[in-house]
């Protein structure tokens, strides 16, 4: 194990380093010793580059090609695979070509926003790992990107004002709001607007009123009326400024019925239960924003297709005040109508982007049946692919063959080990005669030790400390803590010290166990499905150093260079047990442990 200084060195190495990707500028703007300037010349510094995946870029873009699709798509697989990379350097530049039109939502923004330190290390710090954001920062975001969707299909005139009406009269009872919007208006309307008047006489009235109170310049300056030369008639100006001023009154219209709800979601919050009527009423929003672009899609006209990016922070957001239900109550009315909508009318391609396992089997139980998604799973690079590209390239074959044994070929592994071999660092331990290339991976493993690992497994133990107390107040199922579980008996105390204790020996007595398995348990196959009611194996998988992947069905370390930090946990963790602890997790392996077999009838690699 590197020494702290040590690791603290890689940490300012690679954050100099990570701008490798751009491709005019291969060194960073962080100052270089000019000891080693020379010697930095003479290495061959090539750029980081992002190499294509044929095969799955064809499905996405297939995917994507449609105007309108009976479901959304998720796309999930371990941290560090390329993902985001995939979408961002490779896909989204010709998902937004005319008459494409693709928003990106990436709920992990508004985590690095709050957590600056989380940059250096993303993805591998799992967002379970730091505060999650507010929910009503997530729908801010989710809500800005569909509207500015919405707003360029009034500008190509896809979407109109009767459109609009039509779609949120469908779901809706719009009489009363546009009532009270008029008379806020015009105290004098309310007594002249008889109530045998339609909803659609009502409907323009309020279309009307509320165009006399929005700035003019503003509407201008959305549709870019007076920009760019552009010579519309009047009519069609009219039109235009007509169809944005009925979005926004359809967003009026819908949060006044969300503040008539305001007390029974207050309710729901305090009492913890669950209403689909009052989650519907925090969606309806969005959803009337995805209703109205799947119905303006046309082909070789405007296709708005809609992608987001960590989708698993949605469902992990915290509440803040009483404005909307939970964060998962949110996630799941958000998805279940996304379902709905392309199951009876089509919907347009929704991309969902995730690294948490939930997504890859649990999820498609959850809403309903094992094809309730169209499912895309990618581990990154075989080790033979990765060896093509890289090898002569950005290693030499004997670095190569340390690399595919201690770190495996993870895509993030790569990048952050080329970056370090690029740095400052990698040239001082080079210039001592006795260092090898091993000692850099040693400790770039150290690295991943300390900044990713250990935190995690903190975190995984407060979560087991939890469950501890969860099952002494009665709030785990009896079936979870069935005859024969290892984890039956938590304390029955609110001691913090036992629990922790409790909580170090069952998360050892696990990873252990795990390490018997050679690492993979085969969760389908070897009818091992229990693993899920395991506290243990939930708070790996929930802060981000296992994965539950659907094909094959293994649980595993999401790379071969965490499952080696695992493994390290392990046998310091022991190291520091005292004796009395000693003797407890060993009482605990012989007659409590848990016993995982596993078949490996797939390769994992």
């Amino acid at each position: 194990m590197c020494h702290l200084w040590t690791v603290l060195d890689i940490l300012q190495s690679l954050h100099c380093a990570f701008k490798l990707p751009s491709k005019n500028n291969v060194d960073s703007s962080c100052s270089r010793d000019n000891k080693y300037s020379k010697r930095k010349k003479k290495m061959v510094n090539k750029a980081w580059k992002i190499i294509p995946r044929p095969l799955l870029e064809t499905v996405l873009n297939n995917h994507a090609q449609h105007h309108r699709v009976p479901q959304p798509l998720i796309i999930h697989g371990p941290r560090g695979v390329g993902k985001t990379t995939l979408f961002l350097e490779r896909l989204l530049k010709d998902l937004n070509k005319e008459p494409h039109l693709t928003g990106y939502v990436d709920f992990a923004e508004s985590i690095k926003d709050h957590h600056p330190q989380h940059n250096q290390s993303f993805p591998w710090s799992s967002w379970s790992n730091c505060e999650p954001p507010t929910l009503s920062n997530c729908k801010a975001q989710l809500e800005t990107c569909l509207e500015s969707m919405a707003e360029r299909g009034i500008k190509l005139g896809t979407i109109s004002s009767q459109q609009i009406f039509t779609t949120l009269n469908k779901w809706h009872g719009l009489n009363t709001a546009l009532r009270r919007i008029l008379s806020k208006s015009n105290k004098k309307v309310k007594n002249a607007v008889s109530d045998k008047v339609s909803g659609s006489v009502l409907w323009e009235r309020a279309v009307y009123a509320l165009s006399a109170r929005v700035n003019a310049k503003e509407i201008d300056g959305v549709l870019e009326l007076r920009e760019n030369g552009k010579r519309l008639s009047l009519e069609e100006e009219t039109y235009l400024r007509e169809g944005l001023v009925a979005l926004k009154l359809a967003k009026e219209v819908l949060n006044m019925q969300h503040e008539w709800r305001a007390n029974a979601i207050a309710n729901l919050n305090r009492t913890g239960g669950f209403s689909r009527s009052l989650a519907n009423s925090c969606t309806d929003w969005p959803c009337l924003l995805i209703d109205l672009l799947s119905q303006a899609a046309e082909i070789d006209r405007f296709q708005p297709k809609l992608v987001i990016n960590n989708i698993e922070v949605l469902r992990n957001a915290i509440l803040t005040d009483d404005s909307a239900v939970c964060g998962s109550m949110y996630h799941d009315s958000l998805i279940w109508r996304i379902i709905a909508l392309g199951v009876n009318e089509r919907c347009l391609p929704v991309i969902l982007v995730t690294s948490d396992s939930y997504y890859s089997y649990r999820a498609y139980l959850d809403f309903g049946f094992i094809d309730i998604f169209i499912s895309r799973e990618t581990f990154g690079w075989t080790p033979q692919e990765a060896k093509m590209h890289m090898v002569t390239d950005y290693f030499s074959n004997s670095e190569w063959t340390v690399i595919a044994e201690v770190l495996g070929p993870n895509p993030r592994h790569l990048f952050e080990l080329y970056a370090l071999k690029q740095s400052n660092y990698y040239q001082k331990v080079m210039e001592d005669r006795a260092s090898t290339f091993e000692d850099i991976v040693d400790a770039y493993l150290a690295y991943l030790q300390i900044t990713v690992v250990n935190p995690a497994m903190d975190k995984a133990l407060l979560l087991l400390q939890k469950f501890a107390f969860d099952a002494k107040n009665g709030r785990v199922l009896e079936d979870k803590l069935r005859f024969g579980a290892p984890w039956r008996h938590p304390p029955r105390t609110d001691d913090t010290i036992l629990l922790a204790e409790w909580a170090k020996i069952q998360l050892m007595d696990f990873v252990q166990a795990l390490v018997r398995t050679e690492f993979g348990v085969n969760y389908l196959a070897d009818c091992s499905l229990e693993i899920f009611d395991d506290p243990a194996a939930v708070a790996l998988l929930e802060v981000g150093l296992l994965y539950a992947q659907r094909d094959p069905s293994f649980m595993r370390p999401i790379s071969r260079g965490i499952q080696r930090c695992l493994v390290r946990w392990l046998v310091l963790e022991q190291m520091k047990l005292s004796f009395w602890n000693y003797l407890q997790f060993h009482w605990q392996r012989f007659f409590r442990g848990r016993s995982y077999r596993h078949l490996m009838l797939q390769d994992r690699t």
